[in-house]
């Protein structure tokens, strides 16, 4: 028998969500640095951070697959090993690479803390179980409203199994092949209508601000699933996302 889907956290839906935590390069605060994170939680915003996976199967808060953009270095994220990564300073900060048993350290459940975990197949596949086995073994013991999503089904089919006792989403899009180039056309369309929600025994869904009118997101609404949607830059954005969205994931400015 199947068990129920563990419900969203209402913290999740009644604070806004600091996207890669409360990033701002020109106060020293990288995206998914421990200054963002503390920033968020000095002004009482929920915050959402991504990981990757490093060489030696740690997860690493870090958005990018490629070293470049965020630390100036080169190469993918997942050819250095946890020691080395955490040592490789973020641009515009004076720290390095969070990991995520830090991070969890760090906000100790002071305020909700939304995981995702980005696709480590490539092309939204069933080749996952590292990085979800780290989130899993990180998350165990773990006192305060968290939950983990990802775009890629498997993904949190695979963390569910592993039973890691908190809330699991989906995040979703139009899956346009503007936005994924990589992924097949098959692939997309399958995607975009949000049909692995029940199977992967998900509560929530973060949806692209773009596309909240798309009718799979009107479905599982009308079920009162939680609708998150991703990213909010403005004020004026965020009062027409609210008029679907449940609640908001924004950057650059405040909520």
């Amino acid at each position: 028998m199947t068990r129920p889907p563990v419900p969203l956290p209402t913290g999740f839906l009644t604070r806004p969500i600091a996207h890669r935590a409360l990033h701002d390069i020109t106060a020293g605060r990288p995206e998914n640095s421990r200054a963002a994170i503390r920033a968020a939680m000095a002004a009482g915003y929920g915050i959402e951070i991504d990981l990757q996976l490093s060489k030696d199967a740690q997860a690493m808060v870090f958005h990018d697959y490629d070293l470049n953009r965020l630390t100036g270095q080169k190469g993918p994220i997942q050819q250095r090993n946890c020691d080395e990564l955490r040592d490789i300073p973020l641009l515009h900060g004076d720290e390095g690479i969070p990991t995520l048993d830090e991070v969890l350290d760090l906000v100790a459940g002071q305020v909700p803390l939304l995981i995702e975990m980005k696709d480590q197949d490539g092309a939204m596949g069933p080749r996952t179980g590292p990085l979800e086995q780290a989130v899993a073994k990180a998350l165990s013991g773990y006192k305060g409203d968290v939950a983990v999503m990802s775009f890629n089904p498997h993904s949190v089919a695979t963390l569910g199994a592993l039973e890691p006792g908190c809330a699991l989403g989906l995040t979703t899009e139009a899956f346009l092949q503007k936005d994924n180039p990589l992924l097949p056309a098959a692939t997309r369309q399958y995607l975009r209508d949000i049909p692995d929600f029940d199977r992967v025994n998900a509560s929530f869904i973060s949806h692209d601000i773009h596309d909240l009118n798309n009718p799979a997101v009107a479905r599982l609404k009308a079920r009162g699933v939680p609708v998150l949607c991703w990213t909010v830059k403005s004020k004026g954005a965020e009062v027409e996302a609210r008029k679907i969205a449940d609640n908001i994931t924004f950057e650059g400015y405040a909520a």
